[in-house]
């Protein structure tokens, strides 16, 4: 009989019969690893094997099967189980976010021993939600360019002993010869780590404490002094203001504590279609230069010069006090649109209006205090009892220190968080002289422009591995606790600074010990330990307030005003203004990629700065967008591309700070240019407007990376509605669009003809609610959005290819001057248009055409109301994207990790340790969207049917949701009728509630409230 049996071989090995292939063959793992194979696992980093797995457990097991790696040969298991930690199971630790002044109280998720994910701290009064760059200051914990340790000039692998036996020797003879000793930091909003500068001054006492801010608002903590004196930043309350006036404050983006004022700003916006719902809301004035996140969010914008900011300022004073028995102060003349509106609105107002400017300069801030003074907001919207600490720094002072090293006075130098060489105008200055200096440390924890000019860099560890504490607001207290165990061989600043003043160096007991001694005393109740416990716990203190002594304005305002007269130089040239990005900020965060790929929320650029200037200013140049142009101005020069920007005033440019760093790592250096040194000194008070500048063509051109080009939705009323607030007062469907189509018998609802035969949900459907009057733009759902789904960074060229993977995005509108029908004209934004924000993802339409189209089901629709996407099924035809009329949809180009042409946190195993064990990481050749986070919803099913009960509201809320300052985005199910969801969806079902491209009749589950403007009359006539 004929043999069938055919001959199948695996491989040529197997084919040859190959020695290797015969030896290994009945080895289903191969052989062992050698002893040493995992000794560092992170690179050179030091940590022994077991003791990384006794804290890190299954961790990097999880990111090799997170990262589809196949097949898996090994999994690491633990050594000892740490007590508590099960795997699967996430834990969750209250800590403190504190970088640079800026500050959030959060919560981290840790998953086997790693932090994979962070969220606002719903206990703290003093911020909700977070902001972009606390979501990604996760990232920064597995930043792979890191010192593995201390470093000693060009040595890395110096002891901590041999360091410190150094530094204590040097520190000890300065102290014996009287040298001077300087400790240079950002502003500090520990308690505890001042304590600890106070005991290692006492130790030394020739040391000095500098703190300076690298986006400076000293002018308001001099003009406090000046007026009240107190020198302390206040306490502004948005919350409680009908009338809000910003000059040149971007209060919702980068200006001091934005999430905070953005979750107050967003409750006087708020409305309700309901029959008792909120009617009224806030109305918001802004004068400002470049067209910022708050002005895009204002009322009434008015466009001013950095030159004419000082006399809005003066005559808005004028007009106010005329009215309320003021004396006339010294202004200029200036005609600014809506400037006397605000004046009478403010006057009718009192007591519940706010103004608030973000000029470093105390004469200007003077004359801001005697206006707030005559509008009763001291003791209502303005609190100077319980400021906040966020702002400490003192320019005068750190000038005086520069001084002090270029003169040769300072013997010890000791940086602490910050980089004056790289965010300080006179860096240039402090570079050329810091390498002189006797005796220099860094507690950096890299080698940036400035830690590199000294002798010994003695690395901190990243502040989720670290002790700390913090006081941002006058008796309100929180803890920062690690949520993983160190990575490298590194140490606290306060521990080194306590063991070289020859104290005991354990921080975490200081901390404890400071609070035993200091705030438990502030309202704490019962035993010390279950206080420390319960505070641990909470993440949050509330102490006990001192009585306030209320606000007497006593600032000499015509001399202010005069002052502000003399600083006003206004000339004939183009002015340039500088200014802090809401995403990169001072710089400080230049390498983390999140941040870089993460859109300006105004001109949707990424990986870069700019040269933005007005549409006539660019025709006067004759220069389009992406024209390269040399910057010129006080001698120094910068090579920029041009960006055309809607609201920008004619005759300035405005250029991002934080950009252009040196020594930062991959994804930040050489990354856009240094414009700090532009930045000018006025009477010791740093200063963002340098003033007057020159713009040449070089004729060369940079194609800028934005992930929106286009302006304006050329009158697509389906795609944005909008109102203003008297029409809404008066019909709670003011501006809905509601679309008929013609049929034989007449016109009907869109929803009424369909092609689908819809679907049944019988337990869950999960929907979301965005309201558009309280989203600001931030952008800070977009990055939580990239943290809990492991969505790649793709880089600059892909972003231009328009290959950005994130699977949310914000939109911005302009409004438009055209005539409606004149398609081309509308295209063109108005030259100081009305703007709105709209969050676009996946709608997960009821009516699915992604669904129809795909050949192989890997969209299809679940029996809870979600789109679902089926990664191993997807053959990547992206018919799906084609056919979606929201373009929401994102293919995989690439293989995004273990791939050198994306050089991210993705392609090493230190970066991989950031990834969500419950998201899988899609491979190249796949349709990937919005998921609705349904590994959250998921979890949460799980857990209610463990306890035999229903998911509770609230219970389970995506990650978009949750980081929300502004509370804008409502998740839940809409088949329970008392979920929130439900009860928006009641109230503005026949008022402000809205399906995005309506008249296609896709059936969203995602749904819109019209935006509502507080103005008298429309201005614009197309919708932004």
């Amino acid at each position: 009989m004929e043999n069938t049996n055919k001959r199948y071989w695996r491989g040529l090995e197997e084919l040859r019969n190959d020695e290797s292939f015969v030896k290994n063959a009945s080895s289903e793992f191969g052989e062992a690893p050698a002893q040493n194979q995992y000794e560092n696992l992170l690179d050179g980093s030091g940590t022994h094997r077991r003791d990384f797995l006794k804290v890190l457990g299954f961790g990097m097991a999880a990111v090799s099967l997170a990262a589809c790696e196949t097949p898996v040969k090994k999994a690491i298991p633990y050594v000892n189980k740490p007590e508590g930690e099960f795997p699967t199971i996430a834990n969750w630790y209250a800590s403190t976010y504190m970088e640079g002044g800026d500050y959030a109280s959060i919560l981290v998720k840790t998953r086997e021993g790693r932090p994979v994910k962070i969220e606002g701290n719903a206990l703290s009064t003093i911020s909700t939600g977070t902001s972009a760059r606390v979501q990604a200051s996760l990232l920064g914990l597995y930043d792979n360019e890191k010192l593995r340790g201390p470093k000693k000039g060009d040595d890395t692998k110096v002891s901590w002993d041999t360091v410190d036996k150094e530094i204590q020797d040097q520190l000890n003879q300065i102290a014996a010869s009287g040298g001077a000793i300087r400790i240079v930091s950002p502003t500090i909003v520990s308690p505890s780590t001042k304590a600890v500068i106070a005991d290692f001054t006492t130790k030394f006492p020739t040391t000095r404490h500098i703190m300076y801010d690298a986006n400076s608002s000293y002018a308001i903590v001099r003009a406090n002094e000046l007026s009240f004196g107190k020198a302390v930043f206040p306490s502004y309350d948005f919350s409680k203001a009908k009338v809000i006036v910003g000059i040149d404050a971007d209060f919702l983006g980068s200006w001091v504590m934005a999430d905070g004022f953005a979750s107050q700003y967003a409750e006087t916006r708020r409305l309700s279609s309901g029959k008792d719902g909120k009617k009224e809301m806030s109305r918001h004035y802004q004068f400002e230069t470049r067209l910022s996140l708050t002005g895009s969010n204002a009322d009434y914008r008015g466009a001013v010069k950095p030159s004419e900011i000082g006399a809005v300022v003066t005559n808005l004073y004028n007009k106010v006090a005329s009215k309320l028995g003021g004396t006339s102060i010294t202004a200029s003349a200036l005609q600014v649109p809506n400037l006397d509106k605000a004046a009478a609105d403010l006057i009718a107002a009192k007591g519940q209006a706010i103004v608030v400017c973000g000029i470093n300069d105390p004469a200007v801030q003077t004359v801001v205090n005697g206006l707030n003074a005559l509008l009763g907001s001291y003791g209502s919207t303005i609190d100077l009892d319980t400021p906040l600490n966020l702002r400490q720094g003192n320019d005068v002072l750190m000038n005086e220190f520069i001084d002090e090293v270029k003169g040769g006075k300072v013997a010890g130098v000791i940086i602490y968080g910050a980089n004056p060489v790289y965010d300080h105008p006179r860096g240039a200055e402090l570079a050329a002289a810091l390498p002189k200096v006797k005796l220099g440390i860094s507690f950096s924890h890299r080698a940036d422009e400035t830690s590199s000019l000294v002798k010994y860099i003695c690395p901190a560890p990243h502040y989720l591995e670290s002790w700390n504490d913090a006081e941002p607001k006058a008796g309100l207290f929180s803890l920062a606790q690690p949520t993983i165990s160190l990575i490298f061989n590194t140490r606290q600043a306060q521990a080194s600074l306590l063991k070289w003043a020859g104290r005991p160096f354990d921080f975490h007991e200081y901390v404890k010990a400071y609070w035993r001694s200091n705030v438990f005393a502030q309202g704490g109740t019962g035993d010390f330990e279950k206080f420390w416990i319960q505070s641990l716990h909470d993440g949050v203190f509330q102490g006990t307030r001192a009585a306030g002594t209320g606000a007497t304005f006593a600032g000499n305002i015509a001399e202010a005003a005069a002052a502000v007269g003399r600083g006003a130089k206004a000339g004939s040239g183009i002015e340039l203004a500088l200014y802090e990005n809401v995403a990169i900020g001072t710089g400080a965060f230049a390498n983390n990629p999140w941040l870089q790929e993460l859109p300006d929320p105004v001109t949707k650029a990424t990986w870069d700065n700019h040269a933005c200037v007005s549409q006539k200013t660019a025709t006067d140049l004759g220069v389009v967008q992406g024209d390269v142009v040399k910057v010129e101005a006080k001698g120094k020069s910068v090579e920029l591309p041009i960006l055309i920007q809607p609201g920008q005033p004619n005759g300035t440019v405005a250029v991002s700070i934080g950009y252009g760093r040196e020594k930062s790592g991959k994804s930040g250096d050489g990354v856009g240019k240094n414009v700090y040194p532009f930045a000018t000194i006025n009477a010791g008070f740093v200063s963002l407007y340098p003033g007057e500048a020159t713009i040449t063509k070089t004729g060369e051109f940079r194609e800028i990376a934005q992930t929106q080009t286009h302006d304006t939705v050329m009158g697509r009323k389906s795609v944005l509605q909008e109102t203003i607030l008297s029409k809404f007062q008066k019909d709670p469907l003011a501006g809905r669009f509601v679309p008929k189509v013609e049929t034989s018998e007449g016109a009907v609802d869109a929803t009424d003809l369909t092609l689908w035969n819809g679907h049944k949900y019988k337990n869950h459907s999960w929907g979301m609610v965005i309201d558009l009057n309280s989203c600001v733009g931030c952008g800070s759902c977009v990055v939580s959005c990239i943290s809990e789904n492991n969505i790649p960074v793709v880089g600059r060229q892909e972003v231009i290819n328009r290959r950005e993977m994130h699977w949310m995005r914000i939109d911005r509108y302009y409004s438009s001057d055209a005539e409606v029908g004149d398609y081309k004209a509308m295209e063109i934004a108005s030259q100081n248009p009305d703007v709105t924000f709209q969050p676009m993802l996946c709608q997960h339409c009821n009516n699915a055409p992604c669904e129809t189209v795909c050949p192989v089901l890997a969209t299809t629709h679940s029996s809870e109301g979600l789109n679902q996407m089926t990664y191993n099924r997807c053959v990547g035809t992206r018919y799906c994207a084609n056919n979606c009329p929201y373009k929401v949809r994102r293919f995989n180009w690439f293989k995004y990790f273990d791939n050198d042409n994306f050089d991210y946190n993705f392609n090493n195993d230190l970066g991989k340790m950031a990834i969500n064990p419950d998201v899988t990481v899609r491979s190249r050749g796949v349709i990937e969207k919005c998921s609705m986070c349904v590994q959250r919803i998921q979890e949460g099913k799980l857990t209610a049917r463990k306890e035999r009960r229903r998911v509770a509201d609230g219970e389970i809320i995506t990650a978009c949701a949750q980081s929300c300052p502004t509370n804008a985005i409502t998740f839940g199910d809409m088949n329970d009728p008392e979920s929130r969801i439900s009860q928006v969806l009641e109230e503005e079902r026949e008022g402000r509630a809205f399906h995005m491209l309506e008249e296609i009749n896709t059936r969203p589950q995602v749904a819109y409230l019209t935006k509502v403007r507080n103005k008298d009359v429309e201005t614009s006539k197309q919708p932004a």
